[in-house]
C-alpha cells in the first residue's frame, strides 16, 4: 500500500496518473481507479498494489497511517 498527498485536486490527479500508467506498462491486467472525478482522494486498486492519493485535508480526516500503525505495548510506551 502506498499513501501519498498532492497539494491540490489537479496535483492529486496528476500524481494518480503516473502509477496507473506504469502499472499498465508493467502488464497489470485489471486496474480500478476511484475518485478521479473529485480528486480529493484517488484510490488505485491493482490487486496486490493499492495506491491512495489525498489532498492534505482529506488525508488528515481519514488518517490511514493510524489505522495501519502497530500499537506499542504499554510497557514500551512508558520508557
Amino acid at each position: 500500500m502506498i499513501v501519498a498527498s498532492g497539494r491540490s485536486q489537479r496535483h492529486v490527479s496528476s500524481i494518480a496518473d503516473h502509477p496507473v500508467e506504469k502499472l499498465k506498462e508493467a502488464g497489470h491486467g485489471h486496474i480500478s481507479v476511484e475518485g478521479k472525478e473529485q480528486c480529493d482522494w484517488v484510490l488505485i486498486d491493482a490487486g496486490d498494489i493499492i495506491v491512495h492519493v489525498f489532498r492534505p485535508e482529506v488525508r488528515e480526516v481519514y488518517n490511514l497511517e493510524k489505522m495501519w500503525a502497530v500499537a506499542l505495548p504499554a510497557h514500551e510506551m512508558a520508557l
